[in-house]
């Protein structure tokens, strides 16, 4: 029988096979408890609501797949990154160029020239940060476009660096796991807003992060979370950095119900 005709068959035959997009199977452990978000009609059980749109890309380099991200191809930014923090190695932030994912067309993600030559001061910023890397080649891989966002440069450089290296710091300090080693699950997003580079590429409204972890020393679970404005004299929107607060915020935000861990920092 003919090739195409085969596949014609098959796609009839099991209509809901899965590609290298539709699926964070090869990245489980990237979540807390080896369960993604759910993000009401956009990813439910694991499974993109809209495979046209939404891609669930395990985020490889080198043969090695090392974090996941959810992204929205009609915003061409990503919705979140997903990654297991296990402490800082001693690097230095690795001098290399941001790529784009082999996995999407051109058409369908941010390029590198959609961030030069802007009227707007725009950087590309990081989800998962190169400064959160267990080693080299980890912190090399978060130097995708898939992984990145417009943000105004001062925010960039300023508050959000700051928590960034808060947040390390919490984990350091708090995420022990009963064999005393640091492990971390760590969620880092972006709420869409209403301004694109380049009539291209959604500039976020607002970035937040959170994380999820063991505590060996409370013998509990302790979570963190932080929300922002991407702008440069930026302001944060949670009193309490709680989880919960950070859910509510999103989901008033999204206009959609959000749950970002499902175990006990739930």
């Amino acid at each position: 029988m003919h090739l195409f005709a085969v596949s014609v068959l098959l796609m009839l035959a099991f209509p809901f096979i899965m590609t290298e997009l539709d699926s964070f199977s090869s990245c489980l452990d990237s979540f807390s408890n080896e369960k993604p978000p759910v993000i009401h009609d956009i990813l439910e059980n694991s499974v993109s609501k809209d495979q046209n749109r939404y891609k669930l890309i395990c985020q490889e380099y080198k043969g090695r797949i090392f974090f996941a991200t959810l992204y929205d191809t009609g915003n061409k930014i990503p919705i979140f990154s997903a990654y297991k923090y296990t402490g800082k190695g001693a690097f230095t932030r690795p001098k290399i160029n941001f790529r784009s994912e082999s996995k999407l067309n051109n058409q369908q993600q941010a390029q590198d020239n959609d961030y030069k030559n802007n009227n707007i001061r725009m950087s590309r910023g990081h989800l998962f940060p190169s400064s959160h890397a267990a080693d080299l080649e980890t912190a090399s891989s978060t130097f995708t476009l898939t992984n990145a966002v417009p943000q105004e440069e001062s925010f960039n450089n300023g508050i959000w660096n700051i928590k960034e290296e808060t947040f390390q710091k919490n984990m350091n300090e708090n995420c022990l796991s009963n064999n005393n080693k640091v492990v971390a699950h760590v969620l880092t997003g972006a709420i869409p807003g209403t301004e694109k580079m380049k009539e291209k590429v959604n500039i976020p409204s607002h970035m937040w992060m959170a994380f999820c972890c063991y505590n060996k020393k409370k013998d509990s679970w302790v979570s963190q979370a932080y929300c922002a404005t991407n702008e440069a004299n930026s302001k944060a929107d949670l009193t309490t950095e709680s989880l919960s607060e950070l859910q509510q915020f999103i989901n008033v935000k999204l206009g959609k119900e959000v749950v970002l861990f499902h175990d006990m920092c739930k």
